[in-house]
């Protein structure tokens, strides 16, 4: 397996983000990670993502992994700007799902500068809504094929956790806090529960008729009305070759991956899918079947 080096990758916002690359020889080939939210941060999960840069090496991809700005729950990071620089609350609490472009182009813009000529995008759990946002609002984009790796359903995650009045009134609020300058405050309603988030990054994330909700299982298969605007709408928007995967087991997914799979298909039937028998959201101890079937699948 190629041993990983520490990398640095430059925004076009000013951002400056962590990374490791596995490179596979003289490759021409690389495949971007984009990790999920929460703690999630390539440091602390990339001794689960070794066997799919084993795989991926042997058919001549190079890997890519690196903590997006949704890394951690709270993060602070400097925005160079005109050479000063000053520090921003970035992470899950105050992430914007659409500022993910910003982060992709500039993965594609390191690897090119490296000499990669061939640019897959790999995304796992919130990575995987990443890419449908991304090609939504880019579809001209110099990626070559997309990897779905369980995408979420966030937004019918928390109005089941919070149940619909409490749903609706910190969605409510998160407006409002928003529109009088105090989205960067921490929700305590939430805290209480052992959540962290601000207004502004539940509003996001939470929005029925946002960019974040590009999975609404819970909507379709509960037939509850949460969103106005069309379902699926980013995800049937996907045009370029895509596998999408999930865990026979996801525990996301409220036991109905059978379900999940099937509307998808309706929604989108150009596109390859895979369910792992007896794997998790993560597919924790499937981490060589996983590698094998992505790796296949792109090379």
């Amino acid at each position: 397996m190629p041993e990983p080096q520490f990398v640095q990758i430059k925004t076009a916002d000013g951002l400056t983000l962590p990374g490791l690359i596995y490179r596979a020889g003289k490759t021409k080939s690389a495949a971007i990670y984009l990790h999920g939210n929460g703690s999630a941060s390539c440091f602390y999960s990339d001794d689960e993502r070794g066997q799919l840069a084993q795989t991926l090496a042997q058919k001549g991809i190079s890997l890519l992994l690196f903590n997006n700005r949704g890394a951690h729950y709270v993060k602070k990071l400097v925005v160079e700007k005109q050479g000063r620089g000053r520090g921003k609350l970035y992470g899950m609490a105050f992430e914007k799902i659409k500022e993910c472009r910003f982060d992709i182009e500039g993965a594609v813009k390191f690897l090119s500068s490296l000499g990669y000529k061939t640019f897959y995008l790999i995304g796992e759990s919130t990575g995987a809504n990443k890419i449908c946002v991304y090609h939504y609002y880019h579809r001209r984009n110099l990626i070559a094929k997309y990897v779905l790796l369980g995408g979420g359903d966030d937004v019918g995650i928390y109005y089941h956790l919070l149940g619909q009045q409490k749903f609706w009134s910190l969605l409510e609020k998160s407006k409002l806090m928003i529109k009088v300058r105090h989205g960067q405050d921490y929700i305590p309603e939430l805290l209480n529960i052992g959540e962290l988030f601000s207004y502004q990054g539940f509003y996001d994330l939470a929005n029925p008729d946002g960019d974040y909700n590009i999975f609404p299982f819970y909507e379709i298969l509960n037939k509850v009305t949460l969103s106005k605007k069309t379902l699926l709408r980013h995800f049937r928007s996907l045009t370029k070759p895509t596998l999408v995967v999930y865990g026979e087991r996801d525990e996301y997914a409220w036991g109905k991956i059978p379900e999940i799979i099937e509307l998808l298909k309706k929604a989108n039937p150009r596109l390859d899918y895979s369910v792992i028998p007896g794997a998790d959201h993560a597919c924790s101890q499937h981490q060589k079947e996983l590698g094998n079937i992505v790796t296949n699948w792109l090379a």
